[in-house]
């Protein structure tokens, strides 16, 4: 069979030969049919993820551990955890029978195995409590990840939604998803403290995090009063790190800036992850949350795997 075939830390994967898989006591084979290729999967590949070596133990490996199969019988299942050396970025795979289950009905397999993208977003809610009409600021907005939490914190009731990012040209796009403002990120620092100012308005009541570092860093700063006050209540969801893994926080940042700073598992069990994914699933079945996706054959994973003009779309490869 054809796969993505990785031969070691921090190298591309390349589309080669691949031997068959075979199932093993209470595993299951799967015609792949589609798979989300995110951060994720790539910091694994580059040694930078905390799971790496679980994923990365043996060489050659093909990388990827979720994605939308087909059973011999033609049932669409989700599946994940795969076996070593058989990831997900392949024509076929392999799976324990208890990491396979069914996909929702009337979404095409390549929205459903980018559908969990969305579950970051209602952080807001399941980590911090959001209630309708608060101001939203996403950090990191332009990204897949970001721009769903845009779209989510809107169908969930904000009253306002201020956005962040690098890219010029995508923050302009985020107004069409009913974004009220937007700050650069690529600036001074002096320029982009006075930018959160001029944003905060009221106040941030929640925010959602994929950025971390030097952004948050800054951000946290312009919420420490300027009086002797009791600072506005700011929740702060650390989802992400794309902007670096670590950040120097002042002791006056917390002590009267009313921030609070939650993970985003905070308040995460099975029961309420099933209650995230159904309503995400409602949304898209009813057209309300829409996901944007770039299609690639697996043949083109080598040149896909660098790709950087992607703009808010998740790349799904197709086998």
């Amino acid at each position: 069979m054809k796969a993505a075939v990785l031969y070691g830390i921090g190298q591309i994967p390349k589309y080669e030969d691949f031997p068959e898989p075979l199932a093993g006591e209470g595993e299951i084979v799967l015609q792949v049919r589609a798979v989300a290729v995110e951060n994720v999967d790539k910091a694994i590949a580059a040694g930078t993820h905390y799971a790496s070596k679980r994923y990365t133990s043996q060489f050659p490996v093909i990388p990827g551990f979720d994605g939308i199969g087909v059973r011999e019988d033609g049932t669409v299942v989700g599946f994940a955890t795969t076996r070593l050396p058989y990831g997900a970025l392949a024509e076929r795979t392999v799976a324990p029978a208890e990491a396979v289950g069914p996909v929702p009905e009337g979404i095409e397999p390549e929205v459903c195995a980018v559908l969990a993208a969305a579950v970051t977003g209602m952080s807001i809610k399941t980590a911090a409590g959001f209630q309708p009409g608060e101001t939203v600021l996403v950090q990191g907005a332009t990204g897949v990840a970001g721009r769903l939490a845009v779209k989510v914190a809107k169908l969930l009731g904000a009253g306002r939604i201020v956005a962040t990012g690098r890219d010029a040209g995508a923050l302009e796009q985020l107004t069409e998803l009913g974004v009220d403002t937007v700050i650069n990120t690529a600036v001074s620092d002096d320029e982009l403290v006075a930018a959160y100012r001029k944003a905060r308005g009221d106040g941030f009541d929640v925010v959602v995090d994929y950025l971390w570092a030097r952004p948050t860093e800054i951000l946290l700063r312009t919420l420490i009063p300027e009086s002797f006050s009791f600072g506005r209540p700011t929740r702060v969801v650390q989802v992400g790190e794309s902007a670096g893994s670590t950040l120097s926080v002042s002791a006056d940042a917390l002590r009267t800036s009313g921030v609070e700073i939650y993970g985003a598992a905070k308040g995460l069990n099975a029961e309420v992850m099933g209650e995230v994914y159904e309503q995400i699933v409602g949304w898209t079945r009813a057209g309300a949350l829409t996901f944007e996706v770039e299609r690639v054959p697996l043949s083109e994973i080598e040149s896909a795997w660098q790709r950087t003009d992607l703009r808010g779309k998740r790349l799904v490869i197709v086998p």
